[in-house]
């Protein structure tokens, strides 16, 4: 069987495409190019603007070493539009909404999981691989479920939780029972100079590190506006655009608090868009950022639903751990009941939903409420 890893230029997709080849199939590397700097823009907050070799160039001469050293072929596509079309549009619309978008859930539906998927088909591949930390679990029937990885601190369900089952069952996950420990062990051992003492990448998928406040500033221009303590109505500073900021957040407020009481220091907990107000409160009314239930949009879900609510786990970012919550639909509309209060739970984010360690699925979150009243 031919399959066609996507390979990064990182150490986990290296191991992957070893793994596999070691399990017998026909292996081939495939190296996706998704972002242009100069052809978008992305100027201002991007350290690398002035380097003599863009980092997307240093990960592919990375990967050309990979597929050397295991002497594999390496392809290359590019699918810079399809990500500035696909992820990018709505991850700036998103923020444009005062919302809080995860592009790396959309990266993985609409290019790894999908353009890049064509690509492979065209190619002549039966099947794709990803270095994602996950379990494909196929259930009696061959319908295939993605599981937590063994090494639960890089399981990477969450980001996987828009895919269909079609697209689950077209990729294979070789890291799905080893920890990363374990894949810079092998990494060491082959002597992959390139990628075995590489850092995780980080940032914006496929983009990389910024700034991420002068970053959103190239397509997003900085707009003034109050902030405003909620809680005595008063105006305490001033901020550069209400998008910048999320829920929860405390830090780069500009407002400071009261000195050697950490209690008195503020955190963000509603965003008003279309007055440009962002609402602080100190440490003391944490309450504020509570809810005990949310409404999804943009629902994927793996299961069919019963009639009764169905109690489940949620994870409302990524290293959260998973919220005990009742989910149900009704006349179209899926609810998720909190079982106890979950903080900062944020529209525009996902929610990832799990039965156990089986992902069932998630959506976006578009409603928040607290004692039955919208929190807008």
């Amino acid at each position: 069987m031919k399959v066609l890893v996507g390979l990064s230029g990182g150490v986990d997709s290296a191991i992957a495409a070893y793994l596999l080849k070691q399990q017998g199939y026909e292996v081939a590397g495939g190296f996706m190019r998704n972002w242009d700097s100069l052809a978008n823009n992305d100027y201002l907050g991007n350290p690398n603007v002035n380097a003599s070799q863009c980092p997307q160039e240093v990960d592919y001469q990375d990967a050309v070493k990979v597929a050397e050293k295991l002497s594999i072929p390496l392809l290359r596509s590019d699918f810079v539009k399809e990500y500035w079309d696909n992820v990018f549009s709505y991850f700036l619309s998103e923020y444009r909404k005062g919302r809080t978008p995860n592009p790396d859930i959309l990266c993985n539906k609409y290019i790894k999981f999908d353009s890049f998927l064509e690509f492979a088909k065209r190619q002549g591949f039966d099947m794709i691989a990803m270095g994602h930390y996950a379990k494909r679990v196929d259930e009696p029937g061959g319908i295939p479920f993605l599981h937590k990885a063994h090494d639960l601190s890089k399981d990477q369900t969450y980001f996987l939780s828009q895919l269909s089952h079609d697209q689950i069952g077209q990729c294979l996950f070789p890291l799905g029972m080893i920890d990363k420990t374990e894949v810079r062990r092998i990494a060491h051992e082959l002597d992959l100079t390139s990628v075995m003492n590489k850092k995780d990448s980080t940032g914006v998928c496929f983009i990389g590190e910024r700034n991420f406040k002068q970053f959103l500033q190239n397509y997003l221009p900085a707009k003034e506006g109050d902030i405003v303590d909620g809680v005595s109505g008063k105006v305490i500073g001033r901020h550069q655009g209400v998008m910048y900021y999320t829920l929860g957040q405390h830090k780069g407020l500009g407002v400071g608090g009261v000195k050697g009481n950490e209690e008195g220091a503020y955190f963000v907990y509603r965003k008003d868009v279309v007055n440009n107000i962002l609402y602080v409160a100190q440490l003391s009314h944490r309450e504020l950022l509570q809810s005990d239930e949310c409404v999804l949009e943009d629902v994927n879900l793996l299961i069919d639903l019963p009639s009764s609510p169905l109690e489940v786990g949620v994870k409302f970012r990524y290293r959260q751990s998973d919220q005990p919550c009742l989910l149900e639909k009704q006349d179209g509309i899926v609810r998720l009941r909190y079982l106890h209060p979950v903080e900062a739970v944020t529209p525009g984010q996902a929610a990832v939903i799990y039965c156990g360690d089986k992902m069932i699925g998630g959506g976006t979150i578009k409603e928040v409420y607290r004692g039955g009243v919208r929190i807008d």
